[in-house]
């Protein structure tokens, strides 16, 4: 029994002492903080002097110390010198599991320095593995990176390694712009490596491109450098480059003794990189390193017990131990390198997705910015064809007139429409189409919407039939709106698809949970029909039934991609039943909420025709846009609302009128020459908070509409505009401020 107490106490012994021996570094972060940085210093020296496993044991050492005071920025530093060396020895999964923890580390302290240099290092990854074009990927996120620090130091070493990505894409032109940017920024910065390694490879691309004297020239540039800077690798490469070009021009004997010193230093170099990364001097290098460990240990024990007889049981276990924990550590080693296999993948996926989405992130700002362009410059002269052709039909125009007047304004409202549309699946898919609920009559709506709808019919010789579950409740909370916009699209989609036949519209209960009823509306139609292999894509944006129909019944091809979008933000579900030459089902399915509350009706109000409340006589509004047609069929507008207007043509005059005169409102254009109407309309804010400016503007994007409010306009009129909106918007601003314009 007291011999088993005394193995015990040896063991719990020896752990004490190894536990002693790793707390003996001071506590002090300063302290702390220089032995990081000396580890790190000392890693370098060792790769330098190709000893990689010191290396890394010397890193380890490193984490270890900057986790333990959470200096994340060794840590982010740490992991990515560890990726380098890993790329170094030829570990490239294990490299890009480093780097992705540097970049997560990096990322959350916004260290976009290192950032450049992790990313660098991916590219050097891809390089090694030959996947290019993931390469230059990472080297352009690297390059943003280091221009956003102004690093022109790093970006040589950038530019270089892009050199060589497009000499392997045999882009010849792109590599020599690489390269020579390369070594134009490593000569300011006389980064002497760099500038060598650029030349040697410029070399390549000249003599490629037929350029041999030019090429021997910046060659022999390369070759002084090298060997004065003794730079082994580089000289490698030189002296076989020097072989080559010399037996293209039959120096043979040059070519021959080039080609004997490439093969001796190139072998020397080989040799000493076999030495120092073969798995024999690895797993020496482990065991010694544990056995050095240990016998430190066991001279600890030997000096504290050596006035007790345990001294011989100690030596026997630490001999005992040292056998086990080196057995212990080629096992793990071995297990260690089949579980860092089986994550190679994900990890190279997560590196691959970080830089993706970078990408989709400056996709979605192009996107927002081309939509914001698209939608100004087709709105624009839009306004002025709706506008003209409402004006010249309130004009009494000649009979023969009448009907191109209305095809013309008819393919105006259909454009519009069509922009309309595509905004609106640009807001569905970026999530910011907003639920407006309010108390409705549902039956009466689906009334409404068939009676709006039923002219369009009754040209195309179809009977609407309209069936409501008499069991159902009539009122209901819900957003009115779209879901007459989805009865309205559905409903169009089959007049617009049927000829000579019969459409039913059927709404009727599937479930109910206290006041939440489960509703079912179907529209059901005998028109041509769709074939099995389309349906699947009908619900996708700018899907038609194929180009033939497209030319023969027209559409977008949105509608009903904006209807599966709506029924997705009211939480329900729609699907499709159709046969060739039969019919067509749409039926979708929507939670609505029970109310007691009637319809909230809206009284119309009368705006300028029945006006008693506002002198109009004293209303002054200044017009301010740029384009002549515009400004022509705006001023008729408000002078057939009996309004009284000045036009100015650019921001900087519109300044000056405001703070001459004194206007009620002012409509203010967005993009015109000289300063805009965002700029315009901060400096009147300067020296006048209460006046109504609108923005009367033809960009629509949700994304652009913070930067209105932040100006100070008071409202929004997007151009083209309904002249119902249009006018009570502007009765409404005269209105909240007609006590003050009856005073004056």
């Amino acid at each position: 029994m007291s011999q088993t107490k005394h193995y015990i106490f040896a063991i719990i012994l020896l752990i004490v002492t190894t536990v002693f021996s790793q707390e003996s570094i001071s506590d002090d972060p300063e302290m702390v903080q220089n032995s990081i940085d000396y580890h790190i210093d000392e890693s370098k020296k060792d790769v330098a002097n190709y000893n990689y496993f010191e290396a890394q044991k010397k890193l380890d050492e490193a984490l270890a110390l900057a986790e333990k005071i959470d200096n994340k920025i060794s840590i982010g530093i740490i992991y990515a010198t560890k990726g380098k060396l890993q790329l170094l020895i030829e570990e490239e999964d294990e490299a890009i599991k480093s780097l992705n923890k540097a970049i997560e580390v990096q990322r959350l302290i916004d260290d976009n320095l290192n950032i450049g240099e992790s990313y660098k290092t991916f590219g050097d990854i891809y390089l090694k593995k030959k996947e290019y074009y993931a390469a230059l990927d990472s080297f352009k996120a690297a390059t943003t990176k280091f221009e956003e620090q102004n690093l022109e130091q790093k970006m040589a070493d950038v530019l270089f390694c892009e050199g060589i990505a497009f000499m392997h894409l045999d882009d010849l032109k792109n590599a020599r712009i690489h390269f020579e940017q390369s070594i134009s920024l490593a000569k300011k910065h006389n980064l002497l490596r760099t500038q060598s390694n650029a030349l040697a490879n410029l070399a390549k691309v000249l003599e490629k491109q037929g350029d041999i004297n030019k090429a021997l020239l910046i060659t022999d540039e390369s070759l002084k450098i090298a060997k004065e800077q003794n730079y082994p690798e580089i000289l490698s490469n030189l002296y076989l480059m020097l072989s080559k070009t010399n037996y293209n021009l039959n120096n043979f004997k040059a070519s021959s003794d080039f080609l004997k010193a490439h093969l001796k230093l190139a072998d020397s170099l080989r040799l000493v990189k076999r030495e120092n990364l073969s798995p024999e001097k690895k797993i020496q290098y482990l065991i010694n390193d544990q056995i050095e460990n240990n016998k430190r240990q066991k001279e600890e024990l030997a000096e504290a017990n050596s006035k007790n007889d345990l001294s011989t049981l100690i030596s026997i276990l630490s001999v005992a131990l040292i056998t086990i924990l080196s057995l212990l550590t080629l096992s793990l080693y071995k297990n260690n390198n089949i579980r860092l296999k089986t994550n190679n993948m994900l990890h190279k996926k997560n590196s691959e997705l970080i830089i993706a989405k970078e990408k989709a992130e400056l996709a979605s700002k192009t996107k927002a910015n081309f939509l914001s362009t698209v939608t100004h410059e087709l709105r624009t002269p839009l306004y002025a064809v709706t506008g003209l052709s409402n004006m010249l039909l309130d004009e009494n125009p000649k009979p023969e007139q009448i009907q191109h007047l209305k095809s013309l304004k008819f393919s105006g409202d259909y454009l519009l429409t069509f922009i309309n549309d595509i905004l609106q699946i640009n807001k569905i898919e970026a999530n910011k189409v907003e639920l407006e609920p309010e108390p409705f009559n549902l039956k009466k709506k689906i009334k409404n919407i068939v009676l709006a709808l039923n002219n369009s019919a009754l040209d195309n010789n179809i009977k609407i039939h309209f069936e409501f579950d008499n069991n159902l409740p009539q009122n209901f909370i819900a957003d009115q709106l779209k879901i007459s916009q989805i009865l309205i699209n559905l409903i169009g989609n089959s007049i617009k698809f049927t000829k000579d036949g019969d459409i039913w519209i059927r709404v009727y209960k599937i479930d109910q949970k206290d006041n939440t009823y489960t509703l079912r509306f179907e529209v059901e139609d005998n028109g041509i029909g769709i074939s099995k292999e389309k349906q699947e894509n009908m619900f996708e944006s700018f899907s038609q039934g194929s180009i033939q129909i497209n030319r023969k019944y027209g559409g977008t091809g949105l509608g009903l991609s904006i209807v599966k979008g709506l029924i997705d933000i009211l939480k329900g579900k729609i699907y499709l039943k159709s046969e060739l030459n039969k019919g067509t089902t749409f039926y979708f399915e929507i939670p609505l909420e029970y109310t007691e509350k009637e319809e909230i009706k809206e009284t119309k109000p009368s705006y300028f025709n029945d006006n008693n409340e506002i002198d109009l006589t004293k209303v002054k509004i200044l017009v301010v846009e740029d384009n002549k047609i515009n400004q022509m069929i705006t001023k008729k507008i408000l002078t057939k609302m009996n309004l009284n207007c000045d036009i100015i043509d650019n921001g900087e005059d519109a300044v000056d009128m405001i703070k001459t005169n004194n206007y009620n409102i002012v409509l203010m254009d967005i993009h015109m020459p000289g300063i805009s109407g965002i700029e315009a309309t901060k400096i009147v804010r300067t020296f006048d908070k209460e006046l109504t400016i609108f923005a009367l503007t033809a960009v629509t994007i949700e994304d652009k509409m913070h930067e209105f409010d932040e100006a100070g306009f008071t409202d929004i009129i997007p151009k083209p505009f309904k002249q119902e909106e249009f006018e009570k918007k502007l009765f409404n601003a005269l209105k909240a401020k007609a006590p003050a314009n009856k005073s004056a």
